[in-house]
This record gives structure tokens, C-alpha cells and sequence, in this order.
């Protein structure tokens, strides 16, 4: 009889990240959705749902097309080729590991997919439908892909050596730093700062945060794209650090203003989140907690200084709380990296004082690049947006709501 080869598919590894797929969706629907839809008035909630929505869709689509071949196909050090367009050399049972390959492609789509979302929050209540639209998938392709393969698709930064477990150059930074430029580039919202812009419904945030909380143990957990210890223990330091981040944002402000709020709970369990996301699968507890800790009190400052000192309408506060989240989580992924856990519970430095210097070194190199790249990139395609059909609702639209001006529909009707 013939030796039959063994099958390289795990069935462990895919029935985990089968569901840390479903776990990184269920983060962007409904997830981010409600999170980001309460913290906007109450006349614009169905104009952040529906692109939350509307991204979802539209990036599967080009994630399908080509945007999956250029992150992760061969190509060269800065961008991938076309050879997996539309998964044309993909079938049932071609491998990629220990997963099937159509699975790590549906496990990456989730990650592009709320990458873009998340940019909604720099220019929510004041963006064109339609242009947020075009903005997004070009976005996708000219900052998104490039910065993926560089990353994790055997692009310069992956050769170099960086340590980024899930995403805080990838998601975090890539989103923060857009989300920056968005704001700067389109302006304040009506009234900004002098007219305060209360969120409509915090229970609504409150509940999409918890579900954010819950998604992303599949966003670091599945990174490790194995049901082993390595995804365990990214799941456990995921936890550490969000725990850590509510509890120094909540102390930090209720020192600062007398009293912790619900939505400052809610946007430091983000910043811990977001923060250990890049280094989730290099250090342990003790790393996680301070890791959160820093989160906290750091993402707390950057957020009063952006809005009160810079006097920037970050609208839903992506940069102070992902951008900055997202590079210090990849700075510290470098300095808190542990080869063993030891008895500081993960605290140790990899291989010593110099070993950390050099991968803290190829860290800097690897924020700095993503950071000038994103924010270059992003005001380009910002203005050819504009040129071609505008960016910015009109004033009287933006008064009125984009609810109705919009779509034509109204998120409440309780009369």
C-alpha cells in the first residue's frame, strides 16, 4: 500500500481560530459598532452604525479581490503580489501551518476589517457617506496591505525582526495616526470646544465595550494561530492588562476630576487592550500589568491633552487611546519580552540589558516607519478624496444630523 502523507491540518488549531475569527468579527459587529455608536449624539448613532456596517462589507469584498494577495503573497519587501487574488490557488484543503488557508485568510479579513472602523472615530458626525466609503477602501490598499506585509507578510520590518504578536503597528497605530490626520484635516465638529458633545447613550457603549473586552481574546489568542500555550498565555496577559488599564485610568481621573466615570472605565479597558495587543505573545503577567497600568494613566493624559491642549476633535479619541496605546504596546513588547517567565511572573528582559536595547532599537525603527508612513499616506488620499467629491457634510447637514440628511432615517422615534 502506498504511504499516505500525514495531514498537515490541525484540527485544534483550526476549530480555535475558527472561533477567534468569529470572536475578532463579533469585536467590529456589533461590538465597535454600539461602543462607538453611544458615544456620538443621539441624530448621528444610525449614520456610525451603518459604517461600521458598511466597512465590514465593502473591506471583505477587497480583502477577497486583492487585498489578501498583496499583504501576504510572496512579492518583495514592500508589498505582495497577486498570485492568491481571489484565493485562485486556494482550495478546501491547502494548508497554511496548521490551519487551512481559507481560514487564516477569513481570520486576517477580521483584522482588516475593523482597522478601517476603527478610523471612524477621528471624523465621526461630520463625514460624507460616500466619501468615507471611497476614503476607506483606498485606505485599505495604500496603508493597511503595505504596512500587514511589512509586518507579518515577510515585508522589511518582519526580517528585521519586530515584535508585533496582533497588531499595534498593524492595527493600532495604522488606525490612531489616521484617525489623527482625519480630525486635523476635516476640522472640528459645530461647536467644538466650547459647546460640550455628550455621548447620547453610555449603556449602549458600556455594553459594546464589554463585548470589545470579550472579542478581543480571539484577536491576541487566535494570533497565535495554535490551541497551545502561547495562545493561552496571550489570552491571560490580554485579560491582566485590560483589568489594569480600568482600574489607573479610573483611579487617574477620579484624582484628577473627584469622580470615576462609566466612560472612563469603558476607554481604559480599550487602552489596556489596545496596548498589550502587540505584545501579548512576548511577555507574562507581571509584563501585562504594568503594560495596562501604563496604559491607563499614559492614554488618560494623551486623551485631556489632544482635546484640551492641542484643542483637537479626535471625535471618539482613537489617537490618544490606539495610536499611543499602540506604540508604547510595541516599545514595551521589546522591553518586557521574556524568553521565561522565572519568578518576576514574565517582568524579566529577554537575554539581558543588551539584548533588549537592540530589539527595543528595531521596535523604534518599526513605529517610526508606520507612523510617518500612515500619517503621509492617509492626508494624500484624505485631499484626493475631497478634491474628487468632498470630504465634509454641509453645516446645515451637520446640525441637522446625518441620521436623516443621510440615510434618511432616525435611530430613536419614540414619540
Amino acid at each position: 500500500m502506498p504511504a499516505w502523507a500525514a495531514d498537515p491540518i490541525d484540527g485544534a488549531a483550526t476549530a480555535w481560530i475558527l472561533t477567534s475569527t468569529a470572536l475578532v468579527l463579533f469585536m467590529t459587529l456589533p461590538g465597535l459598532a454600539l461602543f462607538y455608536g453611544g458615544l456620538v449624539r443621539a441624530k448621528n448613532v444610525l449614520s456610525v452604525l451603518m459604517q461600521c456596517f458598511y466597512i465590514a462589507a465593502v473591506v471583505s469584498l477587497l480583502w477577497l479581490i486583492a487585498g489578501y494577495s498583496l499583504a501576504f503573497g510572496q512579492g518583495n519587501a514592500w508589498i505582495g503580489d497577486l498570485s492568491r487574488a481571489m484565493l485562485a490557488v486556494v482550495g478546501r484543503g491547502t494548508p497554511s501551518g496548521a490551519i487551512p488557508e481559507s481560514l487564516f485568510f477569513a481570520f486576517q479579513m477580521t483584522f482588516a476589517i475593523i482597522t478601517p472602523a476603527l478610523v471612524v472615530g477621528g471624523f465621526a458626525e461630520r463625514m460624507k457617506f460616500s466619501s468615507m466609503l471611497l476614503f476607506s477602501s483606498l485606505w485599505l490598499f495604500m496603508v493597511y496591505v503595505p504596512v500587514t506585509h511589512w509586518v507579518w507578510g515577510g515585508g522589511w520590518l518582519q526580517q528585521m525582526g519586530l515584535y508585533d504578536f496582533a497588531g499595534g503597528t498593524v492595527v493600532h497605530i495604522t488606525a490612531g495616526v489616521a484617525s489623527l490626520i482625519a480630525a486635523l484635516v476635516l476640522g472640528p465638529r459645530r461647536g467644538f470646544p466650547d459647546t460640550p458633545i455628550m455621548p447620547h447613550n453610555l449603556t449602549m457603549t458600556v455594553a459594546g465595550a464589554g463585548m470589545l473586552w470579550v472579542g478581543w481574546f480571539g484577536f491576541n489568542g487566535g494570533s497565535a494561530l495554535a490551541a497551545d500555550g502561547s495562545a493561552a498565555m496571550a489570552l491571560l496577559v490580554t485579560h491582566i492588562s485590560a483589568a489594569a488599564g480600568v482600574v489607573a485610568w479610573s483611579a487617574v481621573e477620579w484624582w484628577c476630576f473627584g469622580k470615576p466615570s462609566v466612560l472612563g472605565a469603558a476607554t481604559g479597558m480599550v487602552a489596556g487592550l489596545g496596548t498589550i495587543t502587540p505584545a501579548s505573545g512576548y511577555v507574562g503577567p507581571g509584563g501585562a500589568l504594568v503594560i495596562g497600568l501604563l496604559a491607563g494613566g499614559v492614554c488618560f493624559v494623551a486623551t485631556q491633552m489632544t482635546k484640551r491642549m492641542l484643542r483637537i476633535d479626535d471625535s471618539l479619541d482613537v489617537f490618544p487611546v490606539h495610536g499611543v496605546g499602540g506604540m508604547m504596546g510595541t516599545l514595551l513588547a521589546g522591553v518586557f519580552s521574556a524568553t521565561t517567565l522565572g519568578v518576576f511572573s514574565g517582568f524579566g528582559f529577554a537575554e539581558g540589558i543588551g539584548s533588549m536595547a537592540a530589539q527595543v532599537k528595531v521596535q523604534v525603527i518599526g513605529v517610526v516607519a508606520v507612523v510617518v508612513f500612515t500619517a503621509g499616506i492617509t492626508w494624500v488620499l484624505l485631499k484626493l478624496v475631497d478634491l474628487m467629491i468632498g470630504l465634509r457634510v454641509s453645516e446645515e447637514d451637520e446640525v441637522q444630523g446625518l441620521d436623516i440628511t443621510l440615510h434618511e432615517e432616525r435611530g430613536y422615534d419614540l414619540l
